[in-house]
């Protein structure tokens, strides 16, 4: 069987950053006018105030300290509370379009592959800026690539999902070298005028090479040795945003047009789920928990990787078996496993053991697992 690596990853960082006092501090202005506004029908009892957020509340619910976004300042705006990104013309390059040129850039350097050497280019992402040109084919256009390009998603999986159908690819022989993107907008689709979840997203782009072993030339690599996905329907991460949302008349503004969750109803279905899957997974392939030597887990929720670093590994995670960087980042959807992968592989042995592993809305939750060479 064709041999498939992973040779090089890039990261793009918006240069934006709000940490959770200003996030706080915005979020509660708003709180308060809301209330004056309506505080006849409080005082009555007609309505009940809302509630203040607090770094604390934020820290303890999530591990999240701050997030990059692509505009703090209409998010900071207590009359806004959402980015401020202008519409861009039709010959201009998209938002995602861009964000992906600076992490595929990365990427290809690192794995020392011209663009012109790729066969297929994959945009996979949560939410697409438009239906269609295909983003991917406007990367594919921008950066000079060969082949073919398309979109895909997956939610939060997309990444694991798209190294999956990459690697199936070059083993099948249809390409030989794949970039993976993930332009992850999640500012955009986030309501911050809800206190449960105005702190969980940030955003970021990802990318990623994978290739067939007999072409690689970098130095650094790592064999995808298998990849196994999971879906599971359930209503407890949704967002009904869509192109029927004008036919249907119904409100385009509408919380439920936005990121919306039972967040204890997915901790309680979602942890087993995809500890199973990497235990299932590991076992089909000869291996166990305890011969891995990281997890590169989806960051969504600090609680979350500790309960399924621990059922996978048996103990306690050490912050080197599983990196967590959405404290920093906060949750980039399906880039996060990306960005904890390209920030912490290089210290690993060759022969190292680890697992590349992404899970949310759908539910869906992907496992790749992965040797350094």
């Amino acid at each position: 069987m064709t041999e498939v690596v992973i040779t090089g990853t890039g990261l793009y960082t918006p240069e934006h950053a709000i940490d959770n006092a200003a996030l706080v501090a915005a979020f509660n202005a708003w709180v308060d006018a809301e209330n004056a506004r309506h505080a006849e029908a409080i005082a009555a009892g007609e309505r009940e105030p809302l509630a203040h957020s607090s770094c604390d509340f934020i820290v303890k619910a999530s591990g999240i300290h701050s997030r990059y976004v692509l505009d703090a300042d209409g998010i900071l705006d207590p009359a806004r509370l959402r980015p401020r990104l202008p519409e861009r013309g039709n010959d201009e390059p998209s938002i995602q379009c861009e964000m992906g040129l600076a992490a595929a850039r990365q990427a290809l350097d690192a794995a020392g592959v011209e663009p012109g050497d790729i066969d297929t280019v994959i945009v996979a992402c949560s939410n697409l800026e438009r239906p269609y040109p295909a983003v991917a084919v406007e990367l594919q256009a921008a950066l000079g690539a060969g082949g073919y390009a398309f979109d895909m998603n997956v939610a939060c999986s997309s990444a694991t999902f798209a190294i999956e159908t990459a690697a199936n690819a070059i083993r099948a022989g249809s390409v030989r070298r794949a970039l993976i993107v993930n332009p992850e907008i999640c500012s955009a689709h986030l309501n911050f005028r809800d206190r449960d979840s105005h702190f969980i997203f940030g955003d970021a782009c990802t990318a990623i090479v994978v290739e067939d072993a007999d072409l690689a030339t970098a130095a650094s690599r790592f064999e995808i040795l298998g990849t196994r996905l999971v879906t599971r329907f359930s209503n407890a991460i949704r967002n009904n945003a869509g192109f029927l949302n004008r036919v249907t008349d119904s409100d385009p503004q509408a919380v439920d047009k936005l990121f919306v969750q039972e967040g204890r109803r997915v901790f309680k279905e979602v942890c087993p789920l995809v500890a199973a899957l990497i235990d299932e997974h590991l076992t089909s392939l000869g291996l166990s928990g305890d011969e891995l030597d990281r997890l590169w887990l989806h960051q969504a929720n600090r609680h979350m990787n500790d309960l399924i670093a621990r059922r996978v590994l048996g103990h306690a995670p050490s912050p080197s078996e599983a990196p967590v960087i959405l404290d920093r980042y906060a949750n980039t959807s399906s880039a996060g496993s990306i960005i904890a992968f390209h920030l912490h592989r290089d210290d690993l042995a060759p022969g190292a053991l680890g697992v590349v592993c992404s899970f949310g809305a759908g539910y869906s939750a992907g496992c790749v697992v992965v040797r350094r060479q």
